[in-house]
C-alpha cells in the first residue's frame, strides 16, 4: 500500500508541484513525429535563455552521472584534473579513472572550498587539457567559487572546463557563456524541481569540435551522435518524452516567475536556514562558501538525525536528509531549493524546533 507523501526538504529528489506531474501525464507521441520535433525545438531557446548560452543544450535520458561520464569521454584527450572536495566530485574522479582516461585528483578536506590558486598551480604543469568541478557539492553544502576558478581556467586556452551544476542549476544564476564553461550539466530532480530521470547539458562549440577528434569511446553518450540528431530537433534514441513535456512547463513557470526573482527567493531561503543553523548548531563548510540551495548542518548537539527524520515523517509529513556517506549523523542536510517557498522553510524549522525543544 502506498504511504502518505512526505514533503521533501531533501537535496534531491525535491518536491514536485502537481502541475508538473500532470504535464507528464499527457499522451505519448512518437519520438520521430512532428509533435516531438516541435517540443524539442521549443525547449532550446528557453534552455539557452535560462543558462545564458548560445550553444546547444543536450538532453540526456540519464542521471547526472551519465552526463558526467559523457563530458570526460568526449572532452579529455590528454589528461584530466578532477577537483575533489566531496562525495560527488570524488565520483567524477572515479568516473574518469573508470573510463580509462588519464587523470589526477586535486583533493582538499571536504569542509574546504577549492581555491583558484590551487587550480592555477596544477594547470601550470601543462599536463592537463580538462578540469572537472562540482560547483555545488551536494554532499557537503559547499558552493565552490565557480567564477574565480573559471577565470583561472580561461587563462589556459587548451584546457576545457567541465562543470557539475547538479544542485545549483535552477537555484543560482549560471552564465554559461560568460564564464566560458565547456560543459555544464545538471539532473532535473534538484533545484529544477522535476522528477528524476533527465539531465540538462550545455556543450560549447569547441567541446563539440574536440569530441570529433577523440576516438569514439561511447555511443549512447557520444556528443557527435547527439549533435547529429540535435540539429534535427531529435535525440538518437527514444528519450523520456514525459520529462520533456514537464521541463517545458517548468521552464515557462521559471521564466514567468523571473529568473532574478527565483534566485532571490533561493537567497532568502538560504539565509533563513543558515541563520537558524548558526543559532542552534553550526554549518559544515567554511564560511563564505555556503550553498544557496541546501545547508549541511554540523550536528554539534549530537542529536539522532535518524530519529529526528522519523518524527518529521511520521508526525508532520516532512523529510530532510541525513549526512552523506562518512558524514552520516555527523551532519544533516536541509534543502531549500526548487519550488519551495520562504513560508514552507519557516514551517519546517518551526517543526524541528518543536521536536528538539529548541
Amino acid at each position: 500500500m502506498r504511504k502518505a507523501h512526505s514533503k521533501l526538504f531533501t537535496p534531491g529528489p525535491t518536491e514536485v508541484r502537481s502541475e508538473i506531474l500532470q504535464a507528464m501525464a499527457v499522451p505519448q507521441v512518437h519520438h520521430r513525429s512532428p509533435e516531438f520535433t516541435e517540443l524539442y525545438a521549443a525547449l532550446q531557446p528557453k534552455l539557452q535563455r535560462f543558462l545564458h548560452t548560445e550553444h546547444p543544450v543536450l538532453l540526456f535520458t540519464a542521471s547526472s552521472t551519465g552526463a558526467m561520464e559523457a563530458a570526460v569521454q568526449n572532452c579529455v584527450r590528454k589528461r584530466c584534473l578532477n577537483l575533489v572536495n566531496g562525495a560527488f566530485s570524488r565520483r567524477w574522479h572515479e568516473i574518469t579513472a573508470g573510463c580509462g582516461l588519464p587523470c589526477d585528483a586535486l583533493e582538499v578536506p571536504w569542509e574546504k572550498a577549492i581555491k583558484p590558486e590551487q587550480v592555477e598551480d596544477k594547470l601550470r604543469s601543462g599536463k592537463y587539457d580538462a578540469v572537472t568541478l562540482a560547483y555545488n557539492e551536494t554532499s557537503t553544502g559547499m558552493l565552490n567559487p565557480l567564477a574565480e576558478i573559471a577565470e583561472v581556467v580561461g587563462t589556459f586556452p587548451d584546457v576545457f572546463f567541465l562543470v557539475d551544476a547538479v544542485s545549483a542549476m535552477g537555484g543560482v544564476d549560471i552564465d554559461v557563456d560568460g564564464l566560458g564553461l565547456d560543459v555544464c550539466l545538471a539532473g532535473v530532480q534538484k533545484a529544477m524541481a522535476l522528477p528524476a530521470g533527465l539531465t540538462i547539458c550545455s556543450v560549447s562549440e569547441r567541446a563539440l569540435a574536440r569530441a570529433e577528434t577523440v576516438n569514439p569511446r561511447t555511443y549512447y553518450f557520444s556528443f557527435p551522435v547527439m549533435l547529429k540528431y540535435h540539429k534535427r530537433n531529435q535525440t538518437p534514441s527514444t528519450p523520456s518524452i514525459s520529462h520533456m513535456y514537464a521541463l517545458d512547463v517548468q521552464l515557462d513557470t521559471m521564466l514567468d516567475e523571473g529568473l532574478e526573482q527565483r534566485f532571490a527567493r533561493h537567497d532568502a531561503m538560504a539565509r533563513i536556514v543558515q541563520d537558524w543553523a548558526k543559532r542552534h548548531f553550526d554549518i559544515y563548510p567554511e564560511q563564505g562558501y555556503w550553498s544557496k540551495t541546501l545547508t549541511c548542518v554540523k550536528n554539534t548537539r549530537e542529536i539522532s538525525v535518524a530519529d529526528l527524520n522519523r518524527k518529521l515523517v511520521e508526525a508532520y509529513g516532512m523529510r530532510i536528509s541525513n549526512g552523506y556517506g562518512e558524514l552520516k549523523e555527523k551532519t544533516f542536510r536541509i534543502a531549500h531549493m526548487g519550488d519551495l517557498t520562504v513560508a514552507e522553510v519557516h514551517g519546517l524549522l518551526g517543526v524541528i524546533d518543536s521536536i528538539l525543544g529548541l
